[in-house]
């Protein structure tokens, strides 16, 4: 058998009927490939048949099914460990690649050796672009947040042509296993969020880049969360905002990025009072998780129940 080119790791998490039509697109990706490549599915603890489907599926060569939930990071890092691909497509369940995706991702690492990841387009099931790769935070970022000034400042994921960019949303994304090997993989200390932000850094640390790649598009669900103010994304979301501000700058530059990004966040409640289609109460969610993200039930604890209910 020819060495494995690109192993597909697919995370799912109770969300059978996206996965299956995740899984389709990547049957129909592998079709057209002059490399080989293996699909590894890892089933987060779902109640929902998703491992049986999953191990059921054609595409599918190794389903690993959990019996109890667990970080993304660290899912992400066990599929990485187990990947036989000189390549890594980490993938959510609730990402549909676009055709030719793959081949994409994988031309813009082969034509620069000191790239770790590559990022795809990502696109709301609208057709709408959905912002995937960004400066690394910073005060500065920050501020420019507080200045309404984000999309101009801190997004990078524009433009038709691939480009280097400071790091890119996971939910596709292409990595050199070498790369993340020589850095330990993803850090389990964020649950999830901010995960592939603190694996980025790192890598940069180490002489590595980022690229974003919008020849290589997919479809981005974003169906993890129906409520009106999901009470426990956001607490994680500011939790691991302020781990990765602490672990990789001060607690004198965590405490800025507090404040500031409380401030835009509070600028969108106010707004969010008098625009149609806007939940003000999810914001000031926002601002209050954000100034204490110690305080809280976030998902890493509601993983836990989840585990004691089994």
């Amino acid at each position: 058998m020819a060495d494995i080119e690109v192993s597909y790791c697919v995370v799912n998490t109770s969300q059978r009927e996206l996965l299956l039509g995740g899984l389709d697109a990547i049957a129909r990706e592998r079709e057209d490939l002059p490399f080989a490549t293996e699909v590894l599915v890892l089933d987060n603890g779902s109640r929902d048949g998703s491992a049986l489907a999953a191990k059921q599926h054609r595409t599918v060569d190794e389903t690993i099914a959990l019996n109890e939930r667990r970080g993304k990071a660290l899912n992400d890092s066990e599929l990485l460990r187990r990947a036989r691909g000189r390549y890594a497509l980490l993938l959510n369940e609730d990402s549909e690649l676009q055709p030719g995706a793959t081949r994409a991702l994988w031309d813009a690492l082969q034509a620069r050796p000191q790239a770790a990841c590559a990022g795809a387009r990502l696109l709301r099931p609208d057709g709408t672009e959905q912002p995937c790769a960004w400066r690394f935070p910073t005060p500065l970022t920050a501020l420019a947040g507080a200045l309404l000034l984000h999309r101009r400042y801190t997004v990078q994921s524009g433009g038709s042509q691939t480009c280097a960019v400071d790091w890119c949303q996971s939910a596709v994304l292409l990595v050199r296993r070498v790369a993340a090997e020589q850095v330990g993989y993803l850090d389990p200390d964020f649950f999830v969020y901010s995960d592939e932000v603190d694996f980025a850094r790192r890598l940069r640390d180490a002489g590595w880049a980022s690229v974003y790649v919008p020849g290589a598009v997919a479809i981005h669900h974003e169906q993890l969360s129906t409520a009106a103010v999901p009470e426990r994304r956001i607490v994680e979301m500011a939790r691991n905002r302020d781990l990765y501000m602490r672990k990789h700058h001060s607690a004198a530059a965590a405490r800025a990025v507090r404040w500031l990004t409380a401030w835009a966040y509070a600028l969108r409640a106010l707004a969010a009072m008098v625009l149609p289609g806007h939940s003000a109460a999810r914001y000031r969610r926002h601002v209050s998780a954000t100034l204490h993200p110690r305080r809280g039930e976030g998902l890493r604890e509601a993983a836990e129940r989840y585990n004691r209910d089994a």
